[in-house]
């Protein structure tokens, strides 16, 4: 029997996939979802019409979008991958002239029944571009440099075109996504030590650079660093925001304030409570148990993708699957370490938690890839 007859008899037709479907991953993903729902009914001072209900059918549309791709073969989505890419590519181009803009940025389409953010979705095409570069490539070939070369320009294009909005922290995303599916093919650390390299001379250009005709980033980028290494230099101004979010996250103790009786985010002195800094509200009322137990649940969450792709023959399919992984850590690891101030304040969301349209769908478009590898995987 050929490699591809093996792999067509061995795949699951029809609705015999709702058997191979990763209930356990979905379900996870759904316990996170309903933590967030509970905490914008508590940020809304119980109304759950304000943001929760609203988030609660993005929910459901996401998860039936999750389960629609995930029963789709996944030699369907290698063979798109291109294709999504340049859409993404295309969206990203668009938001330039046509986007929409908020809080000082230039990053939404409004497709009238939703805002959506091109950005988002670049994140995990991205991921799949660069899965199925890798799978076509030649494993002999994946370290030299003409081979090295296309990746990284599949990269740094989106890259800029994010920047450009300006959207720091998705522009670090994007950068750390693309780096890691690279690392995974099997990328000689060679470069990333040299990329490295670059990136301290690039930071020290940064530094430099402020308050010259050649400034590289934003007046308010410069400010979001000074915040990080000082907040109290500016309490009432730049640092005020991370102040309250450390004080909301100290308050809630081992267990908590209770359900709802938060106060820095009851009395509105916690920001963006219903987005950037939902996590404090979390931390603040159900203390460090709860704010350990959603960490497990991602934990949970990490480690069911990981097992899924290692387990799988398909290399495409195993890197795809990292990939996504690896995005979906970089989500919260970056939210979590900026509303805790050990790192500056990029407007990254907490995902599954943070209210929002377009990240959560396309989160859950994510997890049906990783469903789809899941459940064509060879038997």
């Amino acid at each position: 029997m050929s490699f591809l007859e093996y792999r067509i008899k061995s795949a699951p037709t029809g609705w015999s996939k709702v058997l191979y479907v990763h209930w356990a991953l979905a379900l996870t993903v759904t316990a996170v979802a309903c933590v967030g729902f509970l905490m914008l009914t508590s940020v809304a001072n119980g109304d759950m019409s304000t943001w929760a209900e609203p988030q609660m059918k993005r929910f459901a549309i996401g998860f039936v979008l999750m389960l629609a791709i995930g029963f789709v073969p996944i030699w369907f989505w290698r063979n798109v991958s291109g294709v999504a890419y340049l859409v993404s590519l295309a969206l990203l181009v668009v938001v330039e002239f046509f986007g929409s803009v908020g809080m000082g940025a230039q990053r939404w389409l409004d497709l009238g029944f939703i805002r959506l953010q091109p950005s988002e979705l670049m994140k995990f095409t991205l991921v799949m571009m660069l899965a199925t570069y890798y799978d076509w490539l030649d494993i002999k070939k994946v370290s030299r440099p003409l081979w090295v070369l296309i990746p990284v320009i599949l990269t740094v294009v989106p890259t800029i075109l994010v920047l450009m909005q300006p959207n720091l922290g998705t522009s670090i995303m994007l950068l750390m996504g693309g780096a890691t599916v690279m690392f995974l093919a099997g990328v000689s650390i060679w470069y990333f030590l040299a990329v490295g390299l670059l990136v301290a001379g690039a930071i020290t250009a940064v530094i430099m650079s402020r308050g010259t005709p050649w400034q590289l980033l934003h007046d308010y980028q410069y400010t979001r660093i000074d915040t990080f290494l000082d907040p109290t230099a500016d309490p009432l101004g730049a640092g005020y925001n991370i102040i309250q979010a450390q004080i909301a996250l100290g308050s809630g103790g081992w267990t908590g304030k209770g359900f709802m009786q938060g106060t820095q985010s009851r009395l509105n002195f916690l920001p963006e409570k219903h987005t950037d800094f939902i996590f404090n509200t979390l931390a603040e009322e159900f203390g460090f148990i709860g704010a350990f137990s959603l960490l497990a649940l991602y934990a949970l969450i990490i480690g069911f993708c990981v097992v899924s792709a290692l387990k799988n023959k398909d290399r495409f399919s195993s890197l795809l699957v990292l990939g996504i992984a690896a995005n979906f850590f970089f989500y919260f690891a970056i939210n979590l370490s900026m509303v805790m101030g050990l790192a500056p304040v990029v407007g990254i969301p907490l995902p599954l938690l943070s209210y929002g349209g377009s990240a959560l769908l396309v989160i859950m478009a994510a997890f049906g890839l990783v469903q789809s590898a899941h459940v064509h995987r060879l038997r």
